[in-house]
């Protein structure tokens, strides 16, 4: 293969497909096919607009131009790096984060549920002044619900300095400093000991037998963040244990818990889960209410 075979965009879109199918990569990082990947990392190496790859497919190519796109294509089919770590960048709904090897990729249903202030749950989103997030990773869902909530003050925690390295740059990006408050906390331990109106938790919950499972893609990223044990609950049991403490009498907390519901519920049903919908079905994220947390 040399360099003369690509001209244009849609050559290296081609190539791409075949290259990304043949390795039998695994998409789960925001795309989920190898066309979509492709062309997110063409038009991302290329500086092109990312919704719009027509008009440039094809546009004639220097020849650096293509060196650059071939080297992409050969790193995300070769190491299997998330197409994330490649590019420095995840994007959750309009919302774009920096995002690296310190912090796994942004994926949540959470953040679907966001731009809809978390109604009906939360009635008035003017009301709202204290949100805490428990594992934040890269401070996306917190960053996100400043916006939600503008008049609130978000607590973003997590255990790990490295992730909150990320967090603190993307809360520089969005402006948020003073709002969005990085706290290095192993959960409550080093939270301010007040009340919230939310507490939001998208935390590790894969459970060891999945965890044994998991493509190499997913390998790529810290393990502290993907691993919740054996039925994956460990972490989950402590946020549900302590949240009560640390919620309004009309507080809510929300719980990411992935393709894990059936552990969820055998944890924690006797209290009377809410299950919210989101784009993967009504398994996703569940809800308890103060009242609920304190039986």
């Amino acid at each position: 293969m040399t360099t003369a075979h690509f001209t244009t965009p849609r050559d290296l879109l081609r190539y791409a497909v075949t290259r990304f199918n043949t390795a039998k990569l695994f998409f789960g990082h925001g795309s989920a096919l190898a066309l979509d990947e492709a062309a997110y990392l063409i038009l991302h190496t290329l500086k092109l607009p990312l919704d719009k790859l027509d008009p440039f497919l094809d546009a004639k190519l220097l020849q650096e131009e293509v060196l650059q796109v071939l080297a992409v294509i050969e790193r995300r089919a070769v190491e299997r790096v998330p197409a994330a770590y490649i590019t420095n960048e995840a994007w959750l709904g309009t919302y774009a984060f920096y995002v690296d090897e310190r912090v796994i990729v942004p994926r949540s249903f959470i953040a679907e549920l966001i731009p809809d202030q978390f109604s009906p749950w939360v009635q008035d989103p003017y009301a709202v002044e204290n949100i805490l997030e428990l594992c934040t990773g890269s401070g996306c869902l917190a960053i996100m619900m400043a916006d939600a909530f503008p008049e609130s003050v978000v607590d973003a925690v997590d255990i790990s300095p490295d992730a909150l390295a990320v967090a603190e740059h993307n809360i520089r990006e969005y402006k948020l400093e003073g709002r969005v408050n990085p706290i290095a906390s192993d959960l409550y331990a080093n939270v301010p000991f007040k009340k919230y109106d939310l507490i939001v938790t998208n935390p590790p919950y894969v459970n060891s037998d999945s965890m044994s499972k998991l493509p190499q893609e997913y390998l790529r990223e810290p393990q502290i963040a993907l691993a919740g044990g054996a039925d994956g609950m460990d972490l989950v049991r402590k946020i549900v244990e302590g949240a009560a403490d640390y919620l309004t009498p009309d507080g809510i907390l929300m719980v990411e818990i992935g393709n894990e519901r059936e552990y969820a519920e055998a944890a924690f049903g006797h209290l009377g889960l809410t299950w919210l919908t989101t784009s993967a079905g009504d398994d996703m994220v569940f809800l308890l209410t103060a009242d609920q947390l304190k039986k």
